[in-house]
């Protein structure tokens, strides 16, 4: 048993919240020790008094803690199943979707759904909620520019039509931009809101532990209306869907069903 890495998990538990025993040791461990060796430190003992010391450390702390690599329409082929065949659904269903964006990072996500269902609903029938545990990326996403690199995978029309260059960056639109509602939400600790058509959690959920993904899918599941739809990455797909009452609708889409 690593000792220093043991006590690191409870103080940092303490001090925020996070239980990083629910993320997977191996991957955490060789994340954490090679940000706290850069910053010139010899263990997690000196790291988190280094922590408390300051701040701007425990910021850089959460944002390596939670990868945040994305980029607008990651994996495109799962978006065009989205826009072509669940959100059709779902909207024949309810006109004013609940939609869910539960690990937003620095926006990406979020602002995909919102460009997506623009071309389908009238924008002030658009409101989506971004979470994300990373108040940095929360802040991020709500300036809503991007360098270029964000948009490998977006069709030009959608850049072209939604975005603004704004120096080296783009700047997203305004208008949709107040579609989306950001908040701070610690998914493994934190109670969900209920009744969403749509949840978005990708990924996200391959660091977390096994036990960590079982109480995750229950608790997705209690948070989808009957119908609704969890949307996960493409390295995250639920072996046992019917497990946490869900079905396959199409790759990596669940859809939740009646009791």
């Amino acid at each position: 048993m690593d000792v220093d890495y043991e006590n690191f998990i409870l103080q940092i538990k303490k001090r925020t919240g996070i239980d990083l025993s629910l993320y997977k040791e191996a991957q955490m461990k060789r994340r954490l020790t090679s940000l706290y060796q850069k910053k010139g430190f010899d263990s997690f003992e000196h790291f988190f008094s280094g922590m408390v010391k300051d701040s701007s450390l425990l910021d850089e702390f959460l944002d390596r803690m939670t990868i945040n690599v994305t980029e607008f329409y990651r994996n495109k082929s799962r978006w065009d199943v989205l826009e072509q065949k669940i959100l059709p659904r779902l909207i024949s269903e309810n006109k004013r979707l609940k939609v869910w964006s539960a690990a937003s990072s620095t926006g990406e996500e979020p602002y995909t759904l919102a460009m997506i269902l623009s071309d389908i609903l009238p924008i002030n029938h658009i409101s989506i909620l971004a979470t994300d545990i990373d108040e940095i990326a929360i802040d991020t996403a709500k300036t809503g520019l991007y360098p270029e690199r964000s948009f490998q995978e977006m069709p030009k029309n959608m850049k072209e039509k939604h975005f603004q260059k704004d120096g080296s960056f783009y700047k997203f639109s305004n208008e949709l931009k107040q579609s989306v509602n950001y908040r701070k939400l610690n998914l493994l600790a934190d109670r969900f809101e209920t009744n969403f058509d749509l949840i978005v959690c990708r990924n996200v959920l391959i660091y977390f532990t096994e036990e960590a993904k079982d109480e995750l899918y229950k608790k997705f599941a209690a948070s989808l209306r009957e119908g609704g739809v969890l949307f996960v990455g493409s390295t995250e797909q639920i072996f046992n869907p019917a497990k946490y009452g869900f079905e396959v609708e199409d790759t990596f889409f669940y859809r939740k069903v009646g009791k």
